[in-house]
């Protein structure tokens, strides 16, 4: 397992940079739903889920934040610090998010609505439903 990287095109001159993100285009999904997370206190870690169908895009807005990504089978690392750079997150990928930088904002872009049922937040239910 590959951590799936979108690297977004940045338009950048004398007043600053610009990044689009366009659904169908560089997200390859319809969005639905988008929400950051920010103010982080040192040492907290989040996530500690899957979603059963939901895709979403991962983007440091500003700072940086760790990723480990896991299928059932394999686990990986990565680390999002660039506005220009987006973490794809399929469905039935366990996610857990950590070392938040002090200044990070994560924004996440989702393929869908807020739906509770669509969450798996125990992880050995999450190991069963992967095998």
């Amino acid at each position: 397992m590959k951590p799936e990287f979108i690297h977004f095109k940045e338009f950048s001159d004398g007043r600053g940079g610009l990044v689009a993100l366009e659904q169908h285009h560089n997200i390859p999904f319809g969005i639905k739903r988008i929400y950051y997370i920010y103010g982080t206190p040192e040492n907290t870690s989040r996530g500690f889920h899957a979603h059963k169908a939901l895709e979403q895009v991962a983007i440091c807005v500003k700072g940086a934040c760790s990723f480990v990504l896991d299928n059932g089978k394999e686990k990986i690392n990565c680390r999002l610090d660039s506005p220009t750079i987006g973490l794809y997150i399929g469905k039935n990928i366990w996610r857990e998010m950590f070392n938040f930088t002090e200044d990070c904002v994560l924004m996440v872009l989702a393929s869908d609505f807020y739906e509770e049922a669509d969450y798996i937040r125990d992880y050995d239910i999450f190991l069963r439903a992967a095998s």
